[in-house]
């Protein structure tokens, strides 16, 4: 996912969640930095992005932003755990058999059979 595209998701969930103005306030500044030319082709994932703004001096010099961040993490890891859980469930899925694989079989035990 492009990162603009990312911080601009970040930024809808935190407003949701009622995140500070700080907090709010340092999304909106990665954001113009990921809208300068060029700044286009950077990709990240959500969890990513906002382990980096958790990182931010920002961050690291008010609690109140670091917590807000954090609880975003958490429910990202949340959220992607329980995709992987679902994918995992289909995946283990049993698949039905087809005809043709019927057919075989009623073949070879007829073949047995003489």
């Amino acid at each position: 996912m492009n990162a603009r595209e990312g911080l601009e998701r970040i930024r809808e969930r935190l407003y949701e969640h009622d995140a500070r103005t700080e907090t709010l306030d340092l999304v909106d500044t990665m954001i113009k930095r990921a809208s300068v030319p060029g700044a286009d082709r950077a990709q990240a994932s959500m969890s990513q992005l906002v382990r980096m703004l958790a990182r931010t001096p920002v961050a690291n010099q008010n609690v109140e932003v670091y917590n807000d961040l954090v609880r975003l993490e958490e429910e990202l890891e949340v959220a992607n755990a329980r995709r992987r859980a679902e994918i995992e469930a289909e995946e283990a899925r049993p698949l039905p058999k087809s005809k043709k694989f019927y057919k075989q079989q009623k073949a070879k035990e007829q073949s047995k059979r003489g």
